[in-house]
């Protein structure tokens, strides 16, 4: 297959080197069948400076095991206050603007920001919540959360500023792309939208339509993140937003934690698991076994409609073409563990299970750069 491009994952370099860094995030990369990731500004300090998006693409130079892919912040600091430069940020390599981990609160200040981004020809990617409604939530709202009385965050909370960055882009007719969906409402706004011609694309991710809320049970901080794990209803539309087209792409949200932030009480744990090396398996096991997906679709998921959406390259087999190729097989079964994880990091809910398919070697520009 052509390698993976991960439009949506967090490598914490600099600034968060304990977790995760490039080379390590790099190479748990590689071994997942990815030959390009796109990684967050939510780094210490922020990527909102030319300096900041120099400096990892200086260190990826260095040692990483996949192009890497520096995604700016929309807002500097991520405060949702004064734009980054765009047109300066662009012009020293980020691929794509974001304030993921927080949305642009304001709705004038993100309708200038698309407005601005138009100008440059440049995607915006929106991490859609409206904080008002998640309050101290720290689960999906609903029966897991009642049960074991924890704070719900509603599925509005998602919904209702996905369906505003919805409006604001079809109002501009500007380009806008939709992180991380969760919910069967979220699918169906962004169905709705691109049937009216709205220049919207969308992500989801591997643990969206492979578990649900239930996997909070017994308080485990591994199965925490944000937005959270939702409902069997909702997995399923995730599984027909992607046979059907209207999610556009499989993203990681790959955020290592270390053990110490994760063994703690649940609502004080951070956000976020690991992904890199489960996403396949994951697909292979909830998306291909079960027919949802042809293999054909799920390259275009994984690798294709990723490289396209953020405009580098990737997602092509051909004579000319930089070899950058992911090599699996679909019928093995693969169980991972902290033993064979190349993170810094192993905060994922998915360990000590076995799943079908299973990454062999990625080639990246014509060298082996993993290999089970």
């Amino acid at each position: 297959m052509p390698g993976f491009v991960d439009m949506h994952c967090h490598l914490r370099e600099p600034g968060q080197e304990y977790k995760e860094d490039i080379a390590s995030g790099t190479l748990a990369a590689a071994f997942g069948g990815f030959t390009a990731v796109a990684c967050m500004p939510n780094t210490i300090p922020v990527n909102d400076n030319e300096m900041v998006t120099r400096f990892i693409i200086d260190k990826a130079k260095e040692g990483a095991s996949t192009r890497v892919y520096p995604v700016a912040a929309i807002t500097k600091g991520l405060k949702g206050e004064e734009l980054t430069e765009f047109g300066i940020l662009k012009e020293n390599g980020a691929i794509a603007f974001s304030d993921d981990g927080r949305p642009v609160e304001d709705a004038n200040r993100m309708r200038l920001a698309l407005q601005y981004a138009k100008g440059f020809d440049a995607l915006l990617i929106s991490h859609c919540e409206e904080l008002s409604l998640v309050g101290e939530g720290v689960m999906n709202e609903g029966t897991t959360s009642a049960l074991y009385g924890l704070k719900g965050i509603s599925r509005a909370a998602e919904e209702v500023m996905l369906s505003r960055e919805l409006l604001l882009a079809e109002s501009l007719n500007t380009k806008v792309h939709i992180a991380h969906i969760s919910t069967w409402g979220g699918v169906e706004l962004l169905r709705q939208a691109k049937a009216r011609g709205v220049r919207a694309t969308g992500e989801t991710c591997p643990h969206y339509f492979s578990a649900t809320d239930e996997l909070c049970m017994d308080y485990d901080a591994n199965a925490k993140m944000n937005p959270p794990l939702r409902t069997a209803r909702d997995v399923e539309a995730i599984k027909r937003g992607l046979a059907d087209g209207t999610i556009d792409a499989i993203a990681t949200d790959h955020a290592p934690h270390s053990k110490d932030e994760k063994r703690i009480e649940f609502q004080n744990a951070p956000n976020g698991i690991i992904g890199f090396e489960t996403a396949f398996s994951l697909a292979v096991t909830n998306l291909i076994e079960t027919g949802i997906l042809t293999p054909q679709q799920l390259v275009e998921r994984m690798s294709c409609r990723p490289a396209e959406i953020l405009g580098v390259s990737g997602g092509i087999v051909a004579k000319g073409f930089s070899a950058d190729l992911t090599i699996a097989d679909p019928n093995a079964v693969m169980t991972y563990n902290e033993e064979n994880l190349h993170s810094k990091s192993a905060n994922s809910p998915f360990l000590n299970k076995k799943y079908k398919g299973k990454v062999v070697c990625t080639i990246m520009d014509g060298i082996v750069r993993a290999k089970r």
